[in-house]
Protein backbone atom coordinates (compact mmCIF):
# COMPACT_ATOMS: atom_id res chain seq x y z
CA UNK A 1 0.00 0.00 0.00
CA UNK A 2 3.27 2.26 0.89
CA UNK A 3 4.80 1.46 -2.45
CA UNK A 4 1.38 2.16 -4.28
CA UNK A 5 0.83 5.76 -2.45
CA UNK A 6 3.99 6.65 -3.48
CA UNK A 7 4.07 5.86 -6.55
CA UNK A 8 0.69 7.77 -7.00
CA UNK A 9 2.43 10.79 -5.44
CA UNK A 10 5.53 10.63 -8.08
CA UNK A 11 3.56 10.31 -10.50
CA UNK A 12 1.54 13.23 -9.91
CA UNK A 13 4.59 15.81 -10.45
CA UNK A 14 3.13 15.12 -14.27
CA UNK A 15 0.10 16.70 -13.89
CA UNK A 16 1.03 19.86 -11.60
CA UNK A 17 3.75 20.67 -14.07
CA UNK A 18 1.20 20.52 -16.72
CA UNK A 19 -1.41 22.68 -14.48
CA UNK A 20 1.21 25.50 -13.72
CA UNK A 21 2.18 25.78 -17.17
CA UNK A 22 -1.64 25.95 -17.97
CA UNK A 23 -2.01 28.51 -15.00
CA UNK A 24 0.99 30.38 -16.19
CA UNK A 25 -1.60 31.71 -19.03
CA UNK A 26 -3.73 33.05 -17.15
CA UNK A 27 -2.16 36.27 -15.04
CA UNK A 28 -5.07 37.70 -14.21
CA UNK A 29 -6.69 34.35 -12.73
CA UNK A 30 -3.45 34.05 -10.58
CA UNK A 31 -3.53 37.81 -9.44
CA UNK A 32 -7.32 37.62 -8.56
CA UNK A 33 -7.36 34.09 -6.59
CA UNK A 34 -3.52 33.24 -5.49
CA UNK A 35 -1.58 36.31 -5.29
CA UNK A 36 -4.48 39.00 -3.52
CA UNK A 37 -6.81 36.08 -2.46
CA UNK A 38 -4.92 32.62 -0.90
CA UNK A 39 -1.70 33.65 -0.53
CA UNK A 40 -1.21 36.61 1.53
CA UNK A 41 -3.44 34.55 4.28
CA UNK A 42 -0.77 31.75 3.85
CA UNK A 43 1.82 34.30 4.43
CA UNK A 44 0.53 35.82 7.41
CA UNK A 45 0.10 32.36 8.90
CA UNK A 46 3.05 31.57 8.85
CA UNK A 47 5.00 35.05 9.67
CA UNK A 48 2.62 35.02 12.67
CA UNK A 49 3.73 31.36 13.10
CA UNK A 50 7.62 32.15 12.94
CA UNK A 51 8.03 35.59 12.95
CA UNK A 52 8.82 35.77 16.74
CA UNK A 53 11.68 33.73 16.66
CA UNK A 54 15.26 35.14 16.76
CA UNK A 55 16.76 32.51 14.47
CA UNK A 56 15.21 31.34 11.20
CA UNK A 57 13.57 28.09 11.07
CA UNK A 58 13.86 28.04 7.81
CA UNK A 59 17.51 27.86 7.58
CA UNK A 60 17.24 24.87 10.07
CA UNK A 61 15.33 23.24 8.06
CA UNK A 62 17.11 23.51 5.13
CA UNK A 63 20.07 22.39 7.59
CA UNK A 64 18.21 18.79 8.74
CA UNK A 65 16.97 17.84 5.53
CA UNK A 66 20.69 18.44 3.82
CA UNK A 67 22.02 16.36 6.16
CA UNK A 68 18.91 14.06 6.26
CA UNK A 69 19.30 13.70 2.13
CA UNK A 70 23.12 12.89 2.27
CA UNK A 71 21.98 10.16 4.74
CA UNK A 72 19.57 8.96 2.80
CA UNK A 73 21.56 8.47 -0.57
CA UNK A 74 24.45 7.24 1.26
CA UNK A 75 22.14 4.09 2.92
CA UNK A 76 20.25 4.00 0.09
CA UNK A 77 22.79 3.49 -2.85
CA UNK A 78 23.26 -0.29 -3.22
CA UNK A 79 19.13 -0.01 -3.77
CA UNK A 80 19.87 2.03 -6.70
CA UNK A 81 21.19 -1.42 -8.73
CA UNK A 82 19.19 -3.85 -6.91
CA UNK A 83 15.63 -2.24 -7.13
CA UNK A 84 16.14 0.80 -9.12
CA UNK A 85 12.61 1.49 -9.94
CA UNK A 86 11.08 1.85 -6.57
CA UNK A 87 14.65 3.89 -5.92
CA UNK A 88 13.49 6.65 -8.12
CA UNK A 89 10.29 6.22 -6.93
CA UNK A 90 11.25 7.29 -3.80
CA UNK A 91 13.08 10.14 -5.04
CA UNK A 92 10.52 11.85 -7.13
CA UNK A 93 7.80 11.12 -4.89
CA UNK A 94 9.60 13.50 -2.57
CA UNK A 95 10.19 15.87 -5.44
CA UNK A 96 6.43 16.00 -6.51
CA UNK A 97 6.01 17.11 -2.65
CA UNK A 98 8.20 20.04 -2.31
CA UNK A 99 7.18 20.90 -5.97
CA UNK A 100 3.79 21.37 -4.40
CA UNK A 101 4.50 22.87 -1.41
CA UNK A 102 7.03 25.84 -3.24
CA UNK A 103 4.28 26.76 -5.46
CA UNK A 104 1.12 26.40 -3.34
CA UNK A 105 3.16 28.74 -0.28
CA UNK A 106 5.07 30.86 -3.13
CA UNK A 107 6.18 30.13 -6.63
CA UNK A 108 2.51 30.54 -7.84
CA UNK A 109 3.41 34.61 -7.60
CA UNK A 110 6.23 34.01 -10.14
CA UNK A 111 3.22 33.90 -12.83
CA UNK A 112 0.83 36.85 -11.35
CA UNK A 113 0.15 40.41 -13.38
CA UNK A 114 3.07 41.97 -14.01
CA UNK A 115 3.62 45.62 -11.45
CA UNK A 116 3.52 47.22 -14.48
CA UNK A 117 0.57 46.62 -15.55
CA UNK A 118 -0.99 46.68 -11.82
CA UNK A 119 0.23 49.95 -11.63
CA UNK A 120 -0.58 51.06 -15.01
CA UNK A 121 2.89 51.89 -16.20
CA UNK A 122 4.58 51.78 -19.76
CA UNK A 123 6.47 48.87 -20.00
CA UNK A 124 9.19 51.09 -21.75
CA UNK A 125 11.46 54.17 -21.86
CA UNK A 126 13.29 56.51 -23.79
CA UNK A 127 16.96 57.21 -23.56
CA UNK A 128 15.90 60.87 -22.64
CA UNK A 129 13.05 59.69 -20.28
CA UNK A 130 16.13 58.04 -18.64
CA UNK A 131 18.39 60.90 -18.55
CA UNK A 132 15.93 63.27 -17.04
CA UNK A 133 14.92 61.02 -14.33
CA UNK A 134 18.56 60.14 -13.56
CA UNK A 135 19.23 63.48 -13.24
CA UNK A 136 16.48 64.38 -10.22
CA UNK A 137 17.64 61.40 -8.84
CA UNK A 138 21.31 62.69 -8.68
CA UNK A 139 20.12 66.15 -7.20
CA UNK A 140 17.90 64.12 -4.55
CA UNK A 141 20.75 61.49 -3.79
CA UNK A 142 23.67 64.49 -3.42
CA UNK A 143 21.09 66.43 -1.38
CA UNK A 144 20.21 63.74 1.21
CA UNK A 145 23.87 62.66 1.09
CA UNK A 146 25.11 66.39 2.52
CA UNK A 147 22.53 66.25 4.90
CA UNK A 148 24.24 63.50 6.29
CA UNK A 149 28.00 64.02 5.92
CA UNK A 150 27.91 68.13 5.91
CA UNK A 151 30.63 66.94 3.29
CA UNK A 152 30.58 65.69 -0.35
CA UNK A 153 33.68 63.58 -0.48
CA UNK A 154 33.20 61.24 2.06
CA UNK A 155 31.02 58.37 2.20
CA UNK A 156 27.90 57.90 4.46
CA UNK A 157 28.04 55.55 7.22
CA UNK A 158 25.13 54.37 8.95
CA UNK A 159 24.74 55.07 12.58
CA UNK A 160 22.74 51.98 13.31
CA UNK A 161 23.59 48.12 13.73
CA UNK A 162 22.26 45.55 11.09
CA UNK A 163 20.43 44.16 14.20
CA UNK A 164 18.76 47.71 14.25
CA UNK A 165 17.95 48.22 10.63
CA UNK A 166 16.27 45.15 9.98
CA UNK A 167 13.97 46.16 13.03
CA UNK A 168 13.57 49.22 10.89
CA UNK A 169 12.77 48.27 7.64
CA UNK A 170 9.27 47.70 8.18
CA UNK A 171 8.62 51.51 9.07
CA UNK A 172 9.45 52.07 5.20
CA UNK A 173 6.33 50.06 4.22
CA UNK A 174 4.05 52.03 6.60
CA UNK A 175 4.33 55.16 4.70
CA UNK A 176 4.14 53.04 1.23
CA UNK A 177 1.11 51.21 1.56
CA UNK A 178 -0.37 54.70 1.22
CA UNK A 179 0.70 54.41 -2.06
CA UNK A 180 0.24 50.95 -2.37
CA UNK A 181 -2.32 49.50 -0.36
CA UNK A 182 -1.46 45.98 -1.11
CA UNK A 183 1.92 46.49 0.47
CA UNK A 184 0.60 46.18 4.06
CA UNK A 185 3.16 44.41 6.20
CA UNK A 186 2.04 42.58 9.21
CA UNK A 187 3.61 40.65 10.96
CA UNK A 188 7.59 40.82 10.21
CA UNK A 189 9.54 38.32 9.73
CA UNK A 190 12.90 39.42 8.59
CA UNK A 191 16.02 38.03 10.07
CA UNK A 192 19.51 37.33 9.46
CA UNK A 193 20.17 33.85 7.73
CA UNK A 194 22.48 31.36 9.37
CA UNK A 195 23.99 30.72 5.96
CA UNK A 196 25.67 34.60 5.79
CA UNK A 197 28.82 32.78 4.81
CA UNK A 198 28.01 30.89 1.87
CA UNK A 199 25.53 32.91 0.50
CA UNK A 200 28.23 35.86 0.66
CA UNK A 201 31.13 33.46 -1.53
CA UNK A 202 27.80 32.60 -3.59
CA UNK A 203 27.10 36.22 -4.25
CA UNK A 204 23.57 36.70 -2.81
CA UNK A 205 22.35 39.59 -0.51
CA UNK A 206 19.59 37.82 0.67
CA UNK A 207 16.59 35.39 -0.18
CA UNK A 208 13.08 34.65 1.02
CA UNK A 209 12.57 30.61 2.23
CA UNK A 210 9.30 30.15 0.15
CA UNK A 211 8.78 27.39 2.37
CA UNK A 212 8.58 28.97 5.94
CA UNK A 213 7.87 32.97 4.22
CA UNK A 214 10.97 34.00 6.36
CA UNK A 215 13.09 37.08 4.49
CA UNK A 216 16.28 36.38 5.05
CA UNK A 217 19.47 39.02 4.83
CA UNK A 218 22.75 38.60 4.75
CA UNK A 219 24.50 39.42 7.29
CA UNK A 220 27.80 40.13 6.03
CA UNK A 221 27.08 42.55 4.06
CA UNK A 222 28.13 46.54 4.36
CA UNK A 223 25.58 48.03 6.54
CA UNK A 224 25.12 50.81 4.16
CA UNK A 225 23.29 47.91 1.89
CA UNK A 226 20.66 46.19 4.22
CA UNK A 227 18.52 48.47 4.33
CA UNK A 228 17.44 48.11 0.72
CA UNK A 229 18.06 44.19 0.80
CA UNK A 230 15.85 43.91 3.76
CA UNK A 231 13.52 45.72 1.58
CA UNK A 232 13.63 43.82 -1.40
CA UNK A 233 12.91 40.38 0.20
CA UNK A 234 9.89 42.24 2.15
CA UNK A 235 8.81 42.46 -1.09
CA UNK A 236 9.51 39.19 -2.13
CA UNK A 237 8.06 38.15 1.42
CA UNK A 238 4.63 40.20 0.31
CA UNK A 239 4.14 37.91 -3.20
CA UNK A 240 6.37 40.02 -5.50
CA UNK A 241 8.47 37.13 -6.77
CA UNK A 242 10.03 38.64 -10.34
CA UNK A 243 13.33 40.11 -8.91
CA UNK A 244 12.62 43.56 -10.76
CA UNK A 245 9.66 44.15 -8.86
CA UNK A 246 11.07 43.01 -5.67
CA UNK A 247 13.75 46.09 -6.61
CA UNK A 248 11.63 48.50 -7.55
CA UNK A 249 9.66 48.32 -4.45
CA UNK A 250 12.38 47.52 -2.10
CA UNK A 251 13.78 51.06 -3.33
CA UNK A 252 10.16 52.66 -2.86
CA UNK A 253 9.89 51.30 0.76
CA UNK A 254 13.53 52.94 1.15
CA UNK A 255 12.47 55.73 -0.15
CA UNK A 256 9.49 56.56 1.48
CA UNK A 257 10.92 55.59 5.08
CA UNK A 258 10.73 58.40 7.66
CA UNK A 259 14.70 58.12 8.29
CA UNK A 260 16.91 59.82 5.78
CA UNK A 261 19.18 57.24 6.00
CA UNK A 262 17.04 54.92 4.81
CA UNK A 263 16.14 57.78 2.25
CA UNK A 264 19.62 58.14 1.13
CA UNK A 265 20.27 54.02 0.53
CA UNK A 266 16.94 54.31 -1.13
CA UNK A 267 17.55 57.16 -4.16
CA UNK A 268 21.33 55.87 -4.77
CA UNK A 269 19.74 52.28 -4.88
CA UNK A 270 17.74 53.58 -7.59
CA UNK A 271 20.15 55.69 -9.07
CA UNK A 272 22.77 53.06 -9.35
CA UNK A 273 20.73 51.39 -11.42
CA UNK A 274 19.28 54.24 -13.90
CA UNK A 275 23.16 54.61 -14.00
CA UNK A 276 24.32 51.16 -15.08
CA UNK A 277 21.28 51.30 -17.66
CA UNK A 278 22.78 55.09 -19.13
CA UNK A 279 26.65 53.64 -19.26
CA UNK A 280 24.87 50.42 -21.28
CA UNK A 281 23.38 52.94 -23.93
CA UNK A 282 25.77 55.58 -24.29
CA UNK A 283 28.94 55.36 -22.32
CA UNK A 284 30.16 59.13 -22.95
CA UNK A 285 26.92 60.09 -21.21
CA UNK A 286 27.77 58.00 -18.32
CA UNK A 287 31.05 59.74 -17.96
CA UNK A 288 29.58 62.93 -17.99
CA UNK A 289 26.55 62.44 -15.66
CA UNK A 290 28.75 60.51 -13.30
CA UNK A 291 30.73 63.40 -12.55
CA UNK A 292 27.50 65.15 -11.61
CA UNK A 293 27.21 62.50 -8.26
CA UNK A 294 28.93 63.20 -4.98
CA UNK A 295 31.95 61.31 -4.69
CA UNK A 296 31.13 60.02 -1.02
CA UNK A 297 28.09 58.51 -3.07
CA UNK A 298 30.48 56.68 -5.64
CA UNK A 299 32.34 55.96 -2.55
CA UNK A 300 29.73 53.58 -1.02
CA UNK A 301 29.01 52.38 -4.58
CA UNK A 302 32.92 51.24 -4.16
CA UNK A 303 31.95 49.95 -0.61
CA UNK A 304 29.90 47.42 -1.61
CA UNK A 305 31.69 46.62 -4.74
CA UNK A 306 34.30 45.90 -2.87
CA UNK A 307 32.82 43.40 -0.62
CA UNK A 308 32.11 41.61 -3.29
CA UNK A 309 35.60 41.43 -4.68
CA UNK A 310 36.67 40.47 -1.77
CA UNK A 311 34.52 37.33 -1.45
CA UNK A 312 34.85 36.01 -5.59
CA UNK A 313 35.80 32.93 -6.06
CA UNK A 314 35.32 30.29 -8.94
CA UNK A 315 31.93 28.66 -7.38
CA UNK A 316 30.25 31.88 -7.58
CA UNK A 317 29.49 32.51 -11.23
CA UNK A 318 28.32 28.24 -11.17
CA UNK A 319 25.79 29.66 -8.41
CA UNK A 320 24.94 32.91 -10.51
CA UNK A 321 23.92 30.26 -13.61
CA UNK A 322 22.12 27.92 -11.61
CA UNK A 323 19.83 30.68 -9.96
CA UNK A 324 19.69 32.39 -13.21
CA UNK A 325 18.28 29.32 -14.95
CA UNK A 326 15.90 28.84 -11.84
CA UNK A 327 14.24 32.30 -12.73
CA UNK A 328 13.88 31.42 -16.66
CA UNK A 329 12.27 28.03 -15.26
CA UNK A 330 10.06 30.22 -13.41
CA UNK A 331 8.54 32.84 -16.12
CA UNK A 332 11.33 35.59 -15.67
CA UNK A 333 13.19 34.96 -18.97
CA UNK A 334 15.79 37.11 -18.93
CA UNK A 335 17.41 35.14 -15.58
CA UNK A 336 19.82 37.06 -13.44
CA UNK A 337 19.46 39.74 -16.02
CA UNK A 338 15.79 40.72 -15.11
CA UNK A 339 17.31 42.28 -11.59
CA UNK A 340 18.15 45.51 -14.61
CA UNK A 341 14.43 45.48 -15.43
CA UNK A 342 13.91 48.06 -12.35
CA UNK A 343 14.81 50.58 -14.43
CA UNK A 344 11.47 50.75 -16.51
CA UNK A 345 9.76 51.12 -13.55
CA UNK A 346 11.55 53.96 -12.13
CA UNK A 347 11.29 55.51 -15.16
CA UNK A 348 7.61 55.39 -15.77
CA UNK A 349 6.82 55.80 -12.01
CA UNK A 350 9.37 59.25 -11.61
CA UNK A 351 7.84 60.33 -14.76
CA UNK A 352 4.66 61.63 -13.46
CA UNK A 353 5.50 61.30 -9.66
CA UNK A 354 7.72 63.99 -7.55
CA UNK A 355 10.64 62.46 -5.82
Amino acid sequence: MLKKKKTIIALLVIPQYLLIKFLSNYPEFIERFYSNGLYPLISKIFRYTLGWMPFSFGDLIYTFSIIYIIRWFYKNRKRLKKDTKQWFIDVFSAISIMYFAFHLFWGFNYYRLPLHKSLNLASDYTTEQLISVTERLIIKSNTLHFKITKNDTIKADLPYSKSDVLKMAPAGYENLKQLFPHLEYHPKSIKKSLYSYPLTYMGFSGYLNPFTNEAQVNSLNPVYKVPTTASHEIAHQLGHAAENEANFIGCMAAINHDDIYFKYTGYTFGLRFCLNEIYRRDPCIYEDMVADVNKGILKNYKEVRKFWEAHENPTEPLFKLFYGNFLKANNQNKGMESYSYVVALLVNYFETESL
